[in-house]
């Protein structure tokens, strides 16, 4: 039990073996952390084993009903949970830093929606947490739907057995080719300077040979090529497989000027994926996943080795702000 937080039951709450998805924490009546962001700061750092229990169990935790209002408080509270930040490098959405290690969110157009993913299951440095923070709630649409990774992967072996099967044998290779600059009208537009944070090949090159990345250089970009990497991991502290990729992400969203989403990922052994058994599992992470309207406020962290993430299109105005941790 908590001394400053109470679980709270809202419509589209998930249960999984009897498990809330996400668990939902709003402030405990007695307690000055509904009203005080230096009360709530304190208590996260006193109950960290407690958010650790829940974030284990349960996969995500949606705090609501807060003291945070800005950008700077949300990283305040970011920094409280004592999380060691993860540099923002090799992932494809364009982002700009607002404050300390906090990320604008993925900053493509409102019409377009972000496929669901693992955060950055395309290299392999990838964030083991994300918190998001809703700093102006959407006139409309905007969700950050969630979904169980596990779930995803059992349903999967259940209806596509031998598909599950070749991904667990090759992996994947992703295939994008970025600009030199960011290009804000596509969710994938993050240019080469700012992906390998330089404005110089050679480092360019040294970074993503660190990362497992092989580029090729064109007249006005380059193509990054990523892979085999495996498609389907073990989650050793869970006990269970999980559907860690951006497999359905690459296939339907990595569309742009630059980029056709039909190659943008193939079996590891350069094979096509077929379009009709991506499709389906893009049909059951939609029917398996929990999309919470934002409210101004909202804190939302995600194990990113538990559950897939997206967006859904939105009425201007939005303002959500991320932050990546190892």
């Amino acid at each position: 039990m908590s001394k400053s937080f109470i679980q709270v039951r809202i419509p589209q709450q998930k249960s999984y073996d009897e498990l809330l998805f996400p668990e939902v924490l709003s402030p405990n009546p007695t307690s000055a952390v509904a009203h005080d962001l230096f009360s709530f700061l304190q208590s996260i750092r006193a109950e960290k084993l407690y958010f650790q229990k829940l974030l284990h169990s349960s996969g995500a935790i949606l705090l609501r009903g807060f003291p945070v209002g800005t950008a700077s408080a949300f990283n305040d509270v970011v920094e409280s949970f004592g999380f060691e930040e993860l540099p923002y490098v090799g992932g494809a959405a364009p982002r700009t830093n607002v404050v300390g290690r906090v990320f604008t969110a993925n900053e493509s157009p409102p019409d377009q929606k972000i496929p669901f993913h693992h955060e950055m299951a395309q290299v392999p440095e990838f964030p083991s947490k994300l918190f998001f923070f809703c700093e102006v709630e959407p006139q409309s649409g905007g969700e950050t739907p969630i979904v169980l990774s596990h779930v995803i992967f059992e349903k999967m072996r259940a209806r596509y057995p031998d598909f599950v099967d070749r991904l667990e044998e090759h992996g994947l290779i992703y295939t994008r080719i970025l600009g030199e600059d960011d290009d804000p009208s596509s969710p994938i537009g993050r240019g080469w300077k700012s992906t390998f944070l330089t404005e110089d090949k050679c480092t360019a090159e040294k970074r993503a040979t660190k990362l497992g990345m092989r580029l090729e250089w064109m007249k006005d970009g380059v193509k990054t090529i990523m892979g085999p990497i495996p498609a389907i991991k073990y989650d050793q502290t869970r006990h269970r497989k999980i559907w860690f990729n951006s497999m359905v992400a690459a296939f339907t969203g990595w569309k742009d000027s630059r980029n056709d989403p039909m190659k943008a990922v193939t079996f590891g052994d350069g094979q096509p994926l077929p379009s009709d058994i991506i499709n389906a599992c893009l049909k059951i992470l939609d029917e398996e996943s929990v999309a919470i309207p934002w409210q101004k406020g909202d804190v939302l962290l995600i194990d990113n080795l538990a559950a897939l993430h997206a967006r859904r299109s939105f009425m201007p105005p939005r303002r959500v702000l991320a932050s990546l941790c190892k």
